[in-house]
């Protein structure tokens, strides 16, 4: 039971995520937001893309079908921002990333809550 409340817990935290950021890709960034992705290495016409793929991959964990996929193309995604944010000397970044990328990977080990 408590192992299925954690479950349902995280996947509801973690979709929003997704799809917070995945829809933040298409606002107007604040100026601070415009710098972290030129330090990345992210253009502006990249973004919208990051946008839709954060937006399916928010949607993919609320299904069983999708929810062992989305959660490893999460932890790609969380793998690479570490990655770039490595390249461009952010070890603050790349240390506040970790427990995001601890989250698919626990709710793998979970298991999707709902299915009998």
């Amino acid at each position: 039971m408590t192992k299925s409340i954690i479950s349902i817990v995280l996947i509801a935290v973690s979709a929003f995520l997704s799809v917070k950021h995945g829809w933040d890709a298409f606002q107007p960034s604040t100026p601070e937001q415009a710098k972290m992705m030129a330090n990345l290495g992210i253009t502006k016409s990249v973004m919208p893309f990051f946008g839709v793929f954060s937006i399916i991959i928010g949607l993919m964990l609320l299904f069983p079908q999708t929810f062992f996929i989305g959660n490893v193309l999460n932890a790609i995604t969380i793998v690479l921002i570490m990655a770039l944010s490595l390249r461009a000397g952010d070890y603050r970044m790349a240390l506040i990333e970790i427990p995001f990328l601890a989250m698919p990977l626990i709710m793998i080990w979970l298991k999707y809550p709902f299915k009998n």
